[in-house]
């Protein structure tokens, strides 16, 4: 309100908790008795994960399927149906590299991410007959923000000990501002990492086996920060 033309009409706030389901219709509509329609959604909720599976218990598993991917389809069927019937909208959901690659710390994440990759890639495919209707996946690597803070560990009841210095990661208003300029044309997929992040992902892509034999080599690191209290992401290059 301090920076520009908008009213306090103009903005709404509601609580949102993904993995209560049955609250998504009500709060779609909530949305549109205030605004009278929905011109983008983005799917931004969600939690990582820095735990080695053979230590994981898998109730960690169905906590992370349930929030990342289930909880971000129902909200999307929602806003979908609406956006179906006015045949324009752009649903924008913000995957990660890890939706592309594999890593170790990150067993579940990842699955929770290449099922996200997967749905919307087929979504995009059933829409054919609304041209009006984007679906974009923005794929960032490693980013400033809390999401390491808020980790799913080896069981539920554990938060992450120690999360390490975050600052040789993507500033998070790049990122912020390289997602606005990917959904501003309606790019399909964006990658928007650092190397030596993005380099990985064009290896995953192109040269698969070359990926593996690298990834073995950057997760053994990765596995030895994590044990070491740094960050798992902690440059690969020093």
């Amino acid at each position: 309100l301090e920076i520009s033309s908008l009213t306090e009409n103009d903005i709404l706030v509601l609580r949102l908790d993904l993995t209560d389901r049955s609250s998504h219709e009500a709060a779609t509509n909530s949305v549109l008795k205030h605004f009278g329609k929905i011109d983008i959604l983005v799917n931004n909720g969600g939690r990582s994960q820095r735990s080695l599976f053979v230590d994981t218990n898998l109730d960690v598993y169905n906590a992370i399927i349930e929030l990342n991917y289930l909880g971000t389809i129902s909200l999307t069927k929602h806003v979908l149906n609406h956006m179906i019937q006015r045949r324009k909208g752009k649903i924008v959901t913000v995957s990660s590299v890890m939706g592309i690659m594999g890593a170790p710390l990150a067993t579940g994440y990842c699955a929770s991410k290449h099922a996200l990759q997967g749905f919307f890639n087929s979504l995009r495919t059933e829409l054919t007959d609304y041209p009006e209707i984007s679906v974009i996946q923005i794929c960032p690597g490693p980013v400033q923000s809390q999401i390491i803070q808020n980790v799913f560990t080896e069981n539920l009841a554990k938060s992450l000990e120690n999360s390490g210095d975050q600052s040789h990661k993507m500033p998070t208003d790049r990122c912020a501002r390289l997602t606005l300029v990917s959904v501003a044309n309606d790019v399909k997929e964006a990658w928007i990492s650092d190397h030596p992040y993005l380099a990985v992902c064009y290896l995953w892509q192109y040269a698969p086996t070359w990926a593996w034999w690298l990834m073995n080599r950057m997760g053994k690191r990765r596995i030895q920060n994590f044990k070491s209290g740094i960050d798992a992401d902690a440059s690969y290059s020093r």
